[in-house]
């Protein structure tokens, strides 16, 4: 059984290393909606482009999806082996995190449940 879980985690290893840099982050307290539409914006661009378009996107997630591009970045820079001139973005999805459930008040002494969404986000890099 033994030796049968390190294959498999040998195998999990060089799974990884043959993938580009990446980086996740998750817990982001923003709907998974909101955060896709600024997702679709990078998706397949080089990383100078989508910073640029980040950069000036007035949307709310902009700003931590950034954050999360450059750290992507500096992930395949101590990595090495990447000319960081021709990183484009490979992969980049969004999945719903936990949902907190807070109730609020409304008339007649009902009660409604407000949903705070959060997101999962990950971007993964690769070369050109």
């Amino acid at each position: 059984m033994a030796t049968r879980e390190k294959l498999k985690a040998e195998q999990r290893k060089q799974a990884r290393a043959e993938r580009g840099p990446s980086a996740t982050l998750k817990g982001l307290s923003m709907s998974p909606r909101k955060t896709r539409l600024v997702i679709d914006l990078i998706r397949g661009r080089d990383v100078e482009s989508a910073l640029n378009v980040l950069t000036f996107s007035r949307k709310a997630a902009a700003e931590p999806i950034s954050k999360l591009l450059k750290s992507a970045v500096a992930n395949a820079d101590l990595r090495g082996g990447f000319d960081l001139d021709k990183l484009y973005v490979k992969t980049a999805f969004v999945n719903e995190g936990t949902t907190m459930r807070r109730y609020r008040p409304r008339a007649q002494g009902r009660a409604t449940r407000v949903r705070k969404r959060t997101s999962h986000v990950t971007v993964e890099l690769a070369e050109r």
